[in-house]
Formats: C-alpha cells, structure tokens, sequence
C-alpha cells in the first residue's frame, strides 16, 4: 500500500463509488442518496478552497483502497484550529490497517498545518471505528443521541476529539 494526495481527475470516480457504497449498505454517513459525479466537482474544489488534504491509500495497480479528509468542523472564525474529519475505505479492503494508516497520515497533515483539533463524528454503533480512534489517542467528547435517523431506526453519534500540541502561537482573527 502506498499513501498519496487524491486528486478529482485520478481520484473522483473511486471515491465516489466508495462513498455510495457507505450511503448504501451503512451508518458511516447519514445520508439517504447516493452522491453523483457532479457532487464530486464541489467536494474537491472545496477541499482545495481550504487547503484540506484528500489522503488515499493505493495498492501497487494504483487502485483507490480508501481515503481520508478534513474540512472545517464549524463555519465561525474561532473555530479556525479545528477541523472534522473523515475515512472511508473500501468493503473488500477493511480490517487491514488502511483506516489506522489514513489516520494517522490526517493528524500529521493537521500538525503541519499548525491546527490544533481534529473531530471524528461517529455512528454510535461503528465499534471499528470508534477502537481506531481510541487506540490512536481520541476521546470521547460526548453522544448526541437520536441525532439521526436511518434504515428505520433511530442513530447515536459520538464526537471523538484528539487535541495537538499545535499551533505553537496561536492568534485571534
């Protein structure tokens, strides 16, 4: 496996079918549609408008195994060391360490940029995930109950926060 940056013209396609698939089949993410090729246009030009990385993991054919994401946690100045971020990776490829790679390759990205917070917003029933970002120093920040509702039931979602020792001189404004 290698980790590169993805971009929309190498990268789009897979990331999209690799979201759709989570909107399908799980509680990865609260949405009821797939997301359509165009989506994918606005979802990168954002990343690259706040110069957030798109992460992926790659085997040696070049084929998208998973990626990883940041993007703003709230959309008011303060909140400007913040950041909520996201991994997905392919069904076929889970459990083989790509999600701990990817997350770790974010906080690095993170401490680069000189932020200070990294969020993961989690289905209270993704255990998977919830171990990953435990085991690489996230905490439980709190559970929003009820906050969704999918596949006829109603959704927990747990707020895990790692803070950074980043940024070393931080300013208002």
């Amino acid at each position: 496996m290698n980790v590169i940056s993805c971009t929309h013209a190498a990268h789009a396609e897979a990331i999209l079918a690799i979201f759709n698939e989570a909107i399908a089949t799980s509680t990865a993410l609260y949405d009821y549609q797939p997301r359509t090729a165009d989506s994918m246009v606005a979802w990168f030009a954002a990343k690259a408008a706040g110069n957030y990385p798109v992460i992926g993991a790659i085997d040696a054919d070049g084929t998208l195994l998973g990626f990883a994401s940041y993007g703003p946690f709230r959309a008011f100045p303060a909140y400007k060391y913040s950041v909520e971020h996201s991994i997905y990776v392919h069904r076929e490829h889970r459990g083989q360490g790509l999600g701990r790679a990817l997350l770790e390759r974010l906080v690095e990205a993170a401490r680069a940029q000189d932020l200070h917070m990294l969020v993961g917003v989690i289905d209270m029933a993704n255990s998977g995930s919830i171990a990953l970002h435990e085991q690489l120093g996230f905490r439980h920040a709190g559970t929003l109950q009820q906050a969704g509702f999918k596949f006829g039931r109603w959704l927990d979602v747990g707020f895990y926060q790692r803070i950074l020792d980043t940024p070393g001189a931080p300013v208002d404004g």
